[in-house]
């Protein structure tokens, strides 16, 4: 399993980065981005802290650990500059909070993460087929999410990427280890989100894709 949305205590998740990259590991987990919230107040702190503890990790246990950040509730018009400073300071991963619908998310934040330097658009809730259509031309992924609330629109954000040619790519958003997924499950969540069985392939393909060009990078 490929994981490339999770929190740790350097934001609100219950876990210490080496606990989590632990039971990723005993979840079966290959890879695992820890990608904390982030906003202007927090970013400079959290990302030094999760590069250093991410090489640590990927030095001596069974799993690579990517260093990355969420940045959540930005708004709009800041979302390109901190995209931007997030990869200057070793986010390896850019993750922004879409607009999901169990959140107030500011309305065109969609839109402008998918013009930002940006890799994942998370839960990216009733986005439009514009949008869409956007992060297929940009090389956004469209996640697919595990998380309860956000997996709500998972089957609307699946066909419009059907449509307009978008990548998609499942994660947990794991705040805790019960939220972590086997690969089993996801095929589940995939499939209830009305994929089929090539749709679900390609999509853990994608996972594969950007985390060798995130390690390589």
């Amino acid at each position: 399993m490929i994981d490339l949305h999770t929190h740790s205590i350097f934001s609100d998740g219950e876990l210490v980065p080496s606990e989590l990259a632990r039971m990723a590991v005993a979840s079966g987990y290959r890879v695992i981005a820890i990608t904390d919230h982030v906003d202007h107040s927090n970013m400079d702190f959290i990302i030094p802290r999760i590069v250093k503890v991410c090489e640590k990790i990927s030095d001596v246990c069974p799993i690579i650990a990517i260093p990355g950040v969420e940045l959540t509730h930005i708004h709009p018009n800041h979302i390109t500059s901190l995209a931007v400073e997030a990869r200057q300071l070793g986010a390896k991963i850019i993750v922004v909070h879409g607009e999901t619908i169990v959140e107030p998310v500011m309305p065109g934040t969609n839109l402008a993460a998918l013009k930002a330097p940006i890799d994942i658009l998370a839960h990216p809730g009733l986005i439009t087929e514009e949008e869409a259509e956007l992060a297929a031309g940009n090389g956004v992924f469209l996640e697919i999410s595990a998380r309860h609330g956000h997996s709500l629109t998972n089957g609307h954000v699946a066909a419009l990427a059907r449509i307009s040619g978008a990548k998609l790519i499942l994660n947990t958003d794991a705040h805790s280890p019960r939220d972590l997924v086997s690969r089993e499950m996801a095929v589940r969540i995939a499939s209830g989100a009305g994929m089929s069985e090539e749709e679900i392939d390609t999509m853990f393909r994608n996972s594969e894709q950007l985390a060798g060009d995130a390690v390589e990078g």
